[in-house]
């Protein structure tokens, strides 16, 4: 049950190997997975071998008509008699063989089966046999389960994931007809655990850029060696590791993608003060670095809020809406259970009632290409190692912008930070850059050559002022693209925050009419724009308290609030202030409306698809094989920014107005959650018509 080091060499190389020449063999054969368009899960507990009836089960799943399901196998525990030493049993399994007879009765329905498999802890007798197998703390102690303490963390570096995972892998293909294997809660995109056993010891200093760039290619050679290990049966069996945290990521999502054939997205559900939004941000995310394969995101039917209680159902609403999200973003949708004799059944009639209305319009959601043409730019550097000022998560800086987005009704895609050459950019009128803090110098190269081709840029805030490993620049790397200095460190509130004082009218100053100043920011960089026409310029800090103190010290300044270029196509805007961070944190209308303007005054005021109309909507705008697909989320709702939906409020009119890809010349508009038509007016390529009402999610399409 043990490989030495070198023998772990051949097995990575093989895998690369094996990868190669399956994909050859395959010629132009399309993998299962591919063409996958709804997921389920049922996840097994201890007890369920004598609890859980299959056929009730597959009633269920089959009712969903559902592709693919996900059954627990093994890990930490095994549902199967297993023969592997260390591979734990349930000890209710006697002599049943719970995932063999589900998975055989499964795919007797014309269901795929994923094994599903626990790495991350094995039991004490594991640990007895292999405590090379472990993590350790500081002080050499195994770790232990915070809530089950009779199980031991395993370490990644360990051969538990060279030897045993592998092992458990064969041991299952020899035995039943699966089709892939999932682990639960690996890779994951947070950093590592601090593991202080003998292996991880020589890894370096934690949260170090050499510390991530060593945990990434350990994931990566893991991640081939079992995607071939799943392969040696089936050419199209697949390895789905397990890959959450969203805009919070920063593991480097586009190299695992690089060896991934699917992504599965985990982000089952949202607590505390998590905006309703953050499902969709999942699929945007998975989106940029999978380019089109195949993505899942997981919703959790359960109560997972905090305090937790993951026995009862979610709310329906709460529910519908993120699966409605998942798929708005292009996204399967997977649904999940824990546990095989449920005591609440609520859940069920949820996902059947989405489930089957997706099933109906199955066509409708396979998309060609997004037809945005505003990108933003998601760094996973920034979240590894940016600190910024304020004890601010890195992530706020996005989470406003998007905000901002949402509020202007723009479409538009994430682009990740190592994807900035021509062929993605090139769709893109305007790039967006919410306070990236770390470019490399070829990235600044690569984003000069986009606005010297007409793209237009907006960037915030400390963007560009640190390298790719987060060392400090005396300068700005888009200094020269700007035309703009630094002239002194990051600036913060002396009660006030700073303020940006209008000089004179220009497009971005819409809707301020009636006002000498506006809100700037929490923290500036100071910068000089020689040659800069000065539009806004900032009005330093002054007290907040007394009342009596309260005034500014200096009326005007020629310190520039925002920086405005144009040169040819290309249109260039930066703002010194963290904006985007200040819009998130305070809500002030004013921060929105002015990135919005900004953005407008980018494209020119002329994207693809405009929609107008009362609430608050999201919007993806696809090609899809049929034709075109509009999809409005809607989010108008006191539970938006906290807690869950429980009823939905319906909005409308909208009104559309949209620039068709070419080819599609369809005389209506249908719109599928409806079940009704509305016409259209057309003029060309661009067409308009109005939504009369979007309860919670509307698609409009329109065919070929």
């Amino acid at each position: 049950m043990t490989i030495s080091r070198r023998e772990w060499m051949i097995l990575s190389g093989a895998a690369l190997g094996q990868g190669i020449l399956a994909a050859q063999a395959a010629g132009d054969r399309i993998p299962w997975y591919q063409s996958m368009r709804r997921c389920g899960q049922v996840n097994f507990n201890e007890r369920d071998p004598i609890e859980l009836n299959i056929d009730e089960w597959l009633d269920y799943w089959t009712s969903l008509k559902i592709n693919a399901l996900l059954l627990n196998a093994g890990g930490i525990l095994a549902f199967y008699p297993t023969r592997l030493p260390y591979h734990h049993k349930s000890q209710y399994l006697g002599d049943r063989d719970l995932f063999g007879d589900f998975a055989k009765a499964a795919t007797a329905r014309g269901i795929r089966v994923v094994a599903r498999l626990d790495c991350n802890y094995a039991w004490e007798e594991a640990w007895k046999a292999h405590p090379e197998w472990f993590e350790r703390n500081a002080d050499g102690e195994p770790v232990r389960h915070d809530q089950s303490p009779w199980l031991y963390k395993t370490c990644m570096y360990s051969e538990y994931f060279t030897g045993q995972m592998p092992a458990i892998i064969r041991e299952i293909n020899s035995l039943y007809d699966v089709d892939g294997f999932f682990t639960n809660g690996w890779p994951g995109t947070e950093a590592p655990s601090p593991c202080r056993c003998s292996e991880c010891r020589e890894m370096g200093e934690p949260g170090t850029p050499e510390f991530r760039d060593r945990h990434l290619e350990r994931v990566i050679d893991i991640w081939k060696l079992w995607d071939s290990t799943a392969r040696q049966k089936k050419w199209d069996s697949v390895y789905v590791g397990n890959l959450g945290g969203g805009i919070r990521a920063s593991l480097d999502l586009r190299r695992i993608a690089s060896v991934a054939g699917w992504f599965n997205a985990d982000h089952q559900g949202r607590t505390g003060s998590t905006p309703i939004w953050d499902c969709a941000q999942q699929g945007r995310v998975a989106q940029c670095v999978m380019q089109g394969r195949t993505i899942t995101n997981v919703t959790g039917a359960y109560a997972n809020s905090h305090p937790l209680w993951r026995h009862t159902s979610k709310a329906p609403e709460e529910a519908t809406m993120w699966m409605a999200q998942t798929t708005a973003s292009g996204v399967v949708p997977w649904y999940h259970w824990l546990g095989g004799a449920p005591k609440d059944l609520r859940w069920r009639e949820t996902g059947q009632k989405f489930f089957h209305w997706i099933a109906q319009h199955e066509r409708n959601f396979v998309n060609r290409r997004s037809i945005a043409n505003i990108g933003v730019v998601f760094s996973e550097r920034g979240n590894a190692f940016y600190q910024p000022p304020g004890g601010s998560d890195p992530s706020e800086f996005l989470q406003g912008l998007y905000y901002a987005l949402l509020e202007a009704r723009y479409p538009f895609d994430f682009v990740h930070e190592d994807d900035l050459g021509p062929e993605t950019l090139e769709k893109y009128a305007a790039l967006l850059l919410p306070n990236v803090a770390l470019l490399s110098d070829h990235q600044c190269r690569q984003l000069e050559a986009y606005a010297a081709g007409g793209g237009s840029l907006f960037a915030t805030f400390e963007t560009g002022l640190y390298d790719e490993r987060g060392k400090p620049r005396a300068d700005f790397g888009l200094a020269r693209l700007f035309e703009m200095n630094r002239t002194a460190g990051v600036q913060g509130p002396k009660g006030n925050s700073y303020y940006a004082r209008i000089l004179r009218q220009h497009e971005i100053l819409r809707g301020f009419e009636n006002t000498s100043v506006l809100p700037g920011a929490e923290f500036r960089v100071p910068v000089e724009a020689s040659g800069a026409e000065l539009v806004l310029a900032v009005l330093p800090p002054y007290p907040a308290f007394p009342p009596e103190m309260v005034y500014p010290r200096v009326e005007i300044t020629a310190e520039p609030a925002i920086v405005l270029r144009e040169h040819g196509h290309s249109r260039l805007a930066y703002i010194p202030g963290d904006v985007d961070r200040s819009f998130w944190r305070s809500g002030d209308p004013d921060l929105s409306r002015l990135t919005r303007n900004v953005i407008a005054w980018l494209i020119r005021d002329r994207a693809p698809v405009s929609v107008t109309g009362d609430g608050m909507i999201e919007v993806f705008a696809w090609e899809t094989e049929p034709g075109f697909a509009l999809h409005l989320l809607n989010y108008t709702n006191p539970n938006m920014l906290r807690g869950w939906f429980t009823r939905t409020y319906p909005i409308g009119p909208q009104r559309v107005r949209a620039e068709l890809p070419e080819g599609i010349d369809g005389a209506r508009v249908d719109l599928l959650r409806a079940g009704s038509s509305v016409p259209l007016k057309r003029s060309g390529r661009t067409v308009e018509f109005t939504v009369p009402e979007v309860q919670d999610y509307e698609v409009a399409i329109i065919t070929r």
